[in-house]
């Protein structure tokens, strides 16, 4: 079946009376864009970021009265917003595999590879973590998972213990699990990070090596070979006592999530209780490591 893709160029503002208005018309479906090239980073706590300026398109069937269209929308959003609208047929392809022919395996460092369900693993013989586009945070296609990915690629985790803070989708966890990590202790502030960590980690067939909980449920008292921590800047400052707390001494600790802006507030944070390493970058992204001083 031909489509129509009809676009409206909008503000953070009107965009939920936007998108109301488009599916009320029958809009098969609603996406909303970044119409200038506007960065957003992984939310706090609490937090749904949202782009400034944006476009909303609607998918309509092709054959859809396009002036009747326009005076429906025009009863329920401003005449500024309508008046940037675009109309544009669209070919009829089957999206879904368009979109699985756009994530395809990645490799990391020399022995770690991430590989979607419908794919091939490139190197059967590598280290093939299984893993699909999902709600939580971390499939590999962001800098700071994949910097943290080649991190782990370089380190010798056999019977290894690993906390993996701000787990997100279980990436990074997995990954150390198939490393030969003896156990991965996952910890997340959101429980559907936590359900998508047990869920890869079955998937990879190291379910009995993670276990996931909240942060109120690590225990003071544990300690670990190595401390990973993929979240945000201002967290990972805060955190830094009870992160290094938790590290044994001459553990490895890994950090990303951070900006060029913020990595030297972020080393100094760490340089009090670890031996810190040179930053390393992907883009505008670095990670820090360290060594626990006995």
């Amino acid at each position: 079946m031909p489509w129509l893709r009809f676009t409206l160029r909008t503000d953070n503002a009107h965009a939920d009376a936007v998108i109301e208005a488009l599916e009320a018309a029958g809009a098969q479906a609603v996406t909303l864009v970044d119409a200038e090239d506007q960065p957003l980073f992984e939310p706090g706590p609490g937090e749904t970021p949202m782009w400034t300026e944006l476009e909303a398109t609607g998918l309509f069937e092709a054959d859809i009265d396009t002036k009747a269209l326009r005076q429906q929308l025009a009863t329920q959003i401003p005449e500024t917003i309508l008046a940037t609208q675009r109309l544009e047929p669209l070919e009829d392809k089957d999206w879904s595999r368009v979109w699985m022919d756009d994530y395809q395996p990645m490799r990391f460092g020399q022995r770690l590879w991430i590989v979607p369900s419908w794919c091939e693993a490139p190197e059967a013989e590598a280290v093939n973590i299984l893993l699909d586009p999902g709600l939580a945070f971390g499939t590999g296609t962001h800098p700071t998972t994949a910097l943290c990915m080649a991190w782990l690629d370089a380190q010798d985790l056999q019977d290894k213990t690993v906390l993996d803070y701000g787990c997100g989708s279980g990436i990074l966890g997995v990954a150390a699990a198939k490393l030969g990590a003896k156990s991965v202790t996952a910890i997340d502030i959101d429980p559907q990070a936590l359900l998508a960590t047990r869920s890869n980690a079955e998937r990879n067939g190291v379910s009995d090596k993670i276990r996931t909980g909240l942060p109120h449920e690590l225990h003071d008292d544990e300690r670990f070979d190595v401390v990973l921590a993929n979240i945000l800047a201002g967290p990972l400052v805060e955190l830094a006592p009870s992160l290094c707390q938790a590290l044994r001494p001459g553990g490895l600790i890994a950090l990303s999530g951070i900006l060029q802006e913020q990595a030297m507030a972020v080393r100094e944070a760490y340089t009090a209780y670890c031996d810190m390493d040179e930053p390393v970058t992907e883009g505008d992204w670095f990670r820090l490591s360290g060594t626990k001083r006995s």
